[in-house]
């Protein structure tokens, strides 16, 4: 443990713990999946998926193994900027016209979706002097952002005839890739999108980093490479589904392992014996049929740890595992340590990670709430510290 750990561990009550040599393990294995003439996009929206924005994106600049970052909001790229940030940097999300100009000055490269954003954009290239990157969003079935395929020549052309504008990518996103193990559909979007690249090119039109890929595609789907993937869960150590697993093990991922980035961690702040038949928490969802020892954690929905999870997930201290009793608050929460006798004031209490042969995962939470890891782990409140170790 190094001696920031220590001291910030020290003051934190509940904290975040970023295992940075997981985290380059992780991309290191994917870049050497996606080979030498395909860029790796981190994915780093949402606080690097609850991991901390701005220290992921400084691993993963230092690594040498991404060639740019991907964020959702022209506020993630300004956080970037201030932290010494300087990959190139993709905004996913939706851009506001007011906000373009700050696209322009802090050097991001939008995904365009709307057209009307283009003379806006080229007007904010030529004030600040700059030759601005556009990639262009293509719908080809999730039927989320994207401009429709019939459209996306004229498009293009519009973006190669204004000023200030260049016409770096072009991109798709998968429906249904991480829910199954039926992946016709996810072919099929393959398909769509390489008509589009073959429209592009008849018309004398080539475009430098055409992208598809993420996370599930770039384990299962070489062909979804094109030129760019963006990886955002599995790069921290996540897999995307169980359904990506299995499929890993009948495609090219069998050999793909991840390492977990994340462990979350919070302390006991009290210890109290509740009587034989004592009611527990909020509306008395839980009566101790026996003499129980509870320990009181500084930890609640405030924080991210979902009040789902009353009286259905368990932590772990001691090396042991604690359930979940009576509601989670929001700033509270209470574990059964009955069978954890030697439990204290200000141990130290793992909700996600591992302790001793013990270990409660992102997946195992989201079963729990009967959700998916993303939700899980994105939902970790940005105000706990992240800390490196």
């Amino acid at each position: 443990m190094s001696p920031e750990h220590e001291r910030s561990a020290r003051r934190a009550l509940t904290w975040v713990e970023v295992d940075t040599a997981a985290l380059d393990h992780n991309l290191r294995a994917f870049r050497r999946r996606l080979g030498p003439e395909v860029e790796l996009a981190q994915v780093v929206k949402s606080n690097a998926y609850g991991h901390g924005l701005e220290l992921v994106a400084a691993e993963a600049e230092a690594s040498g193994m991404v060639q740019r970052l991907a964020v959702v909001s022209v506020e993630e790229l300004a956080a970037l900027r201030r932290a010494g940030v300087r990959l190139p940097v993709l905004i996913l999300g939706y851009v506001s016209r007011a906000a373009l100009e700050d696209v322009v000055r802090l050097e991001g490269t939008p995904v365009v979706t709307n057209r009307d954003a283009l003379e806006a954009l080229s007007r904010a290239a030529a004030a600040h002097g700059r030759e601005v990157p556009v990639h262009l969003k293509v719908e080809t079935g999730t039927h989320r952002y994207g401009i429709a395929r019939e459209e996306i020549l004229e498009v293009a052309r519009r973006v190669l005839a204004l000023p200030g504008l260049t016409l770096e990518g072009i991109a798709t996103h998968f429906a249904n890739i991480e829910d199954t193990t039926d992946h016709d559909f996810a072919r099929s979007q393959i398909e769509a999108f390489g008509s589009v690249l073959a429209a592009l090119h008849r018309a004398g039109i080539e475009v430098p980093l055409p992208h598809a890929a993420c996370s599930a595609a770039a384990v299962l789907f070489p062909e979804s490479y094109f030129r760019l993937a963006r990886v955002g869960i599995s790069s921290y150590g996540i897999w995307p589904s169980k359904q990506t697993r299995v499929s890993s093990r009948h495609h090219s991922g069998a050999d793909l392992e991840l390492r977990p980035v994340l462990a979350w961690k919070t302390r006991v702040a009290q210890v109290k014996t509740v009587p034989a038949g004592g009611y527990v928490g909020y509306g008395c969802t839980w009566r101790a049929p026996v003499e129980t020892r509870l320990a009181v954690l500084p930890v609640g929905y405030a924080d991210g740890y979902d009040r789902g999870l009353g009286n259905t997930g368990h932590v772990l201290i001691g090396g042991g595992r604690a359930p979940v009793r009576g509601r989670v608050c929001m700033n509270v929460t209470l574990v059964d340590v009955t069978h954890c006798p030697g439990t204290a004031v200000e141990d130290e209490v793992v909700l996600i990670g591992s302790q001793g042969e013990e270990r409660v995962t992102a997946d195992q939470v989201a079963e729990w709430l009967g959700t998916i890891p993303y939700e899980v782990v994105a939902r970790i409140a940005e105000h706990l510290p992240r800390v490196r170790v």
